[in-house]
């Protein structure tokens, strides 16, 4: 029997990181401080990645996962831990990242913003699974490494309104002609509108067209339909639902998105970064400002709304086009210009 090993971090995805001579272990469900038995699932020379099998010293931070699929499930790696105590987590490997990849240390470290845990993830996307033995359709996130779906009915750090369509969609999917040709779905959250984006290889006929009408009047959401990529998605049904958005209300602005564009999944964490980003910016009229990676707008048009001439650039032309877009629509125009850049790129030294 292997010795028990002690779990001194974390590393980004979760794991317990431990050593045993001179090898480094990542151990999935270990805590630091904890004293834990484990199984290795795959070896190398530098490393080894394991399963804790039995916690003999059980860390104070360690907490009874409140999803059932928790260790199953691919989508979260930190329930076990208390919530202080994973946010503290992830800032010190943010600071890892700077001392040991970027090679800096900044000269002052902010203090974290906390929002909340549970139902604050505002998109999502879901697989979608048609296997027969395991009688029908499956619809949920992947398995922890693994291509298999999982089997649950819920999702804790969905909304509710959201977690709780997880079956009903696995009953839609089965009644579907083409429940073996849709492998995705994808959920994005607006203030007025849940958007669900069927991933379709195959047309839906057309009994398979008055189902998801059905479904979506039923459960208030509207469906839109992808053939290929993310640009070929179009509303489905409702025609007339509102549009997908969400409000900064401190800045009076309306933010319109389609569901395949990046946003932000937390909007109460979002709120907070906009709030102190301001504090700290303190942008004013005739000041000039580079909001780089700007996606739709996100920072640039608060930093607008306070006066200063933003220049907002992005790699996607999409986004771009989006952002042009919100500003006219909030009124931004004349003090907002975006551009298509890809950011990665060096430039020469001059």
């Amino acid at each position: 029997m292997l010795e028990p090993l002690l779990i001194e971090s974390l590393d980004h995805e979760g794991r317990g990181v431990g050593h045993v001579d001179g090898k480094t272990l990542f151990v999935e469900g270990a805590l630091p401080g904890e004293l834990v038995r484990y199984s290795s699932y795959r070896k190398k020379p530098e490393f080894e990645q394991a399963q804790a099998t039995e916690i003999l010293k059980s860390s104070p931070f360690r907490v009874t996962p409140r999803c059932r699929w928790f260790g199953i499930c691919g989508g979260c790696s930190h329930q076990h831990l208390e919530e202080s105590a994973q946010v503290a987590t992830k800032q010190r490997v943010l600071e890892d990242c700077f001392t040991h990849v970027g090679k800096v240390k900044p000269e002052t470290m902010l203090s974290p913003i906390h929002g909340p845990t549970w139902g604050y993830r505002l998109r999502a996307r879901l697989s979608v699974r048609y296997v027969a033995k395991k009688g029908g359709v499956l619809v949920g996130f992947h398995e922890r490494r693994s291509r298999y779906v999982a089997d649950m009915s819920s999702c804790e750090v969905l909304p509710e309104r959201i977690s709780t369509l997880l079956p009903r969609l696995r009953v839609l999917v089965e009644s579907l002609s083409i429940r073996d040709r849709l492998p995705q779905i994808e959920l994005a959250a607006g203030d007025a509108v849940d958007v669900l984006v069927l991933r379709v290889m195959d047309p839906p006929t057309p009994e398979d067209e008055t189902l998801l009408r059905t479904f979506a009047d039923a459960n208030q959401v509207q469906f839109w339909l992808q053939s290929k990529g993310p640009d070929t998605a179009v509303p489905f049904h409702p025609l007339d639902a509102p549009a997908l958005d969400y409000r900064l209300a401190e800045f009076d602005l309306v933010m319109p998105f389609r569901p395949t564009e990046f946003t932000q999944v937390n909007q109460d964490i979002n709120a907070m970064l906009l709030r102190r980003a301001m504090r700290l910016l303190d942008p004013k009229p005739g000041e000039r400002v580079a909001d780089f990676f700007c996606g739709l707008g996100n920072f640039t048009l608060p930093i607008a709304r306070k006066g200063a001439s933003v220049l907002g650039i992005e790699g996607a032309a999409g986004l771009v086009a989006r952002g042009i877009e919100n500003a006219a629509s909030n009124g931004l125009s004349a003090n907002t210009e975006f551009r298509v850049a890809d950011l990665f790129k060096m430039t020469p030294e001059a």
